[in-house]
């Protein structure tokens, strides 16, 4: 059976700690798409670890990790953070790499410098890990496929056509130095050598262990507001977020992915620019709000950038749940928000003097004024360590009922700390 794990929002909802989890019961867990532009922050018993691109499964020597066609592969990355987890204690995990997976060359990550840099104030809050240069050459179809490393004929070709295309740009456009073919040809051997032990048929793979009976998790990147075509366009990411793309970025069929846990957090964040109604203006309120936080505070995983704070928004969360055809949410980091006399949760958007509970286009949602409902906090009542729903206090469940009512899809699972035991799994009245 195949269970999706992906985002309902912005991206940071906890998918790390919820796939870590989750991947106890599994035998294979896959990252469909995405690169180490962001990452998941994930403790249990080996420790405290950001990951970038292994899979938030990769603590159990159990399962197989598996790097999906649909990712933008950085492999001088996954080999560092490979030697980087083997380093702190954790078993060398069982790692497949697809064969079609397609590679972030290093002029990617220069590319997406400069470009930041040209449009300047006008850019995309980039992380600058080259994410939308390598996809929009995949789909310009001059990017580097895993298995064209092996075929040095093709590789050659390849490399004195793309660096013709680049060296253009590069003079006329950045006005910056020309890439060197046979620097870059060296690099590529290099790469070759490194990804060359885990090099797979990926689809073949997993069409063996799914009429084996295995049990799959696939592991998005990001949410259901940073996909291409569903996101806050153009302030999104390049590859779909979606559980849908799980199918494609992985090379399974779409009828096999039976269970989709959207994660959502009890509050929201964001990294990078782009509209984000609920966000938390007052800097004073949204620092301390950042400073307890996640575990060690609301920075990125990967960029250690602070995260844009806000409250808890259920136009968008109902709109990526839907989106991302969620059977069961994850609720995450509820514990936060013990120390809030009353806690404010977005209930409808105002636009243009009309209430809505749908969810609209970017336009729109640029103008976009939260309608708040303010709940009573639980202040001063730490729920840590607690493990059965009917025990959190009365306002606690409360709240998390309330929001269960407002975005119309079965909270099944409540983490209440940053540990791998930190959960609460709950009856739904909506789960049929």
């Amino acid at each position: 059976m195949v269970k999706a794990i992906v985002g309902a929002n912005w991206g940071d909802e906890g998918k790390g700690k919820i796939t870590d989890m989750l991947a106890e019961k599994a035998d294979i867990i896959i990252r469909f798409q995405g690169g180490a532009n962001a990452g998941h922050t994930i403790v249990n018993n080996y420790g405290k670890f950001a990951l970038h691109t292994l899979p938030s499964g990769v603590f159990y020597d159990h399962t197989t990790s598996i790097i999906g066609n649909g990712v933008a592969l950085d492999i001088p990355k996954l080999m560092k953070e490979i030697g980087e987890i083997t380093e702190q204690g954790v078993p060398m995990p069982k790692i497949l790499v697809s064969d079609r997976c397609q590679i972030v060359m290093p002029y990617h990550v220069l590319f997406d410098q400069y470009e930041e840099e040209r449009l300047a104030g006008k850019s995309f809050g980039s992380t600058k890990s080259g994410i939308a240069p390598f996809y929009s050459d995949k789909y310009a179809k001059i990017g580097f496929q895993v298995s064209e490393l092996f075929d040095e004929e093709i590789l050659k070709e390849k490399v004195e056509r793309v660096c013709g295309l680049k060296n253009v740009m590069l003079e006329h456009l950045y006005h910056k130095p020309a890439l060197d073919p046979a620097e870059l040809l060296n690099t590529l051997h290099t790469y070759r050598d490194m990804v060359a032990p885990y090099v797979c048929d990926v689809s073949l793979f997993l069409d063996k262990a799914l009429k084996e009976g295995k049990q799959i998790l696939l592991e998005g990147q990001l949410g259901t507001l940073k996909d291409p075509d569903h996101g806050i366009y153009p302030m999104v990411t390049s590859s779909s977020t979606l559980a849908a793309y799980g199918a494609i970025g992985a090379g399974l069929p779409p009828y096999e992915i039976k269970e989709v846990v959207t994660v959502c957090k009890a509050y929201s964040s964001a990294v990078g620019a782009g509209a984000f109604v609920t966000e938390i203006l007052d800097e004073k309120e949204a620092q301390e709000l950042r400073e307890r936080g996640g575990d060690g505070g609301e920075y990125g995983a990967t960029t250690h950038r602070p995260r844009r704070m806000g409250w808890f928004d259920c136009v968008a969360s109902k709109y990526g749940c839907r989106l991302q055809g969620t059977t069961d949410v994850a609720f995450t980091v509820l514990d936060v928000l013990g120390y809030l006399d009353e806690i404010p949760v977005c209930t409808a958007y105002e636009i243009d003097g009309e209430q809505t509970t749908d969810f609209p286009v970017t336009a729109k949602l640029e103008r976009s004024k939260p309608v708040y409902t303010r709940l009573p906090g639980w202040k001063g009542e730490n729920i840590r360590g607690i493990r059965e729903f009917d025990k959190l206090p009365e306002n606690c469940k409360k709240y998390v009922e309330f929001i269960e009512q407002q975005i119309g899809y079965p909270i099944t699972m409540v983490s209440n700390g940053p540990g791998r035991e930190d959960i609460i799994y709950r009856e739904s009245p909506l789960k049929k």
